[in-house]
């Protein structure tokens, strides 16, 4: 997280509601040789916890359980030209978000696992509306069964979270708007125009 109040003023519910849209995160434990991780979906709950799955395989998996954790979520970044300020002397800076939560990770009992893909499926199929929601009714006899065997639940009870939106706050407002307008004029825009959405949706 970055040390700059500036960059840490948001509030609880706005980290949350960030990690929840996102889903996706890197879990971090501390492992014999050093820390583990995983680049994994999630489930967020209001009751202040995150539930994944791993496969049997993965080292959290096999690391003794419960300790520890951190799930970092990140989202939209680009670099920064000093150029797009229009005020002299600054310099090449890096834009994100970034919410880390921070907890106890445990495994959970194995009737968990199937609501909880199901679940997890099910909330990224209705962004894809009008697609056809995808469900594991589709797949053949057995199948489903199968691959479950193959992945455990777990849940990341939530005891901290800290959010930082890097998003030119210590900069004046013309400055904010030049950022603004080159990463909107990017070539490849996708991860640059969302990054400057969120700008623009700063308080002047």
């Amino acid at each position: 997280m970055h040390p700059n109040p500036a960059f840490r003023q948001d509030p609880l519910d706005k980290n949350l509601a960030f990690a929840a849209a996102r889903g996706f995160g890197t879990l971090s434990v501390n492992g014999p040789a050093g820390p583990l991780m995983a680049h994994i979906p999630f489930l967020l709950a209001e009751g202040g916890y995150a539930d994944i799955h791993l496969a049997r395989s993965n080292a959290i998996a096999r690391a003794v359980l419960p300790c520890a954790a951190v799930l970092a979520v990140v989202g939209p970044d680009a670099y920064v030209s000093p150029d797009w300020y229009g005020i002299a002397d600054q310099v090449p800076t890096w834009n994100y978000v970034a919410v880390h939560l921070r907890g106890r990770l445990e495994p959970l009992p194995m009737d968990h696992l199937e609501p909880m893909v199901n679940l997890l499926a099910d909330q990224h199929e209705t962004k894809l509306f009008p697609k056809k929601i995808w469900t594991s009714d589709k797949m053949g006899p057995g199948v489903m069964d199968r691959m479950l065997r193959m992945i455990l639940p777990y849940r990341l009870t939530i005891e901290a979270v800290e959010g930082t939106w890097k998003l030119n706050q210590n900069k004046p407002g013309a400055a904010r708007a030049g950022v603004i307008g080159a990463l909107e004029g990017t070539v490849a825009p996708s991860a640059e125009t969302a990054l400057a959405s969120l700008m623009r949706a700063l308080p002047q």
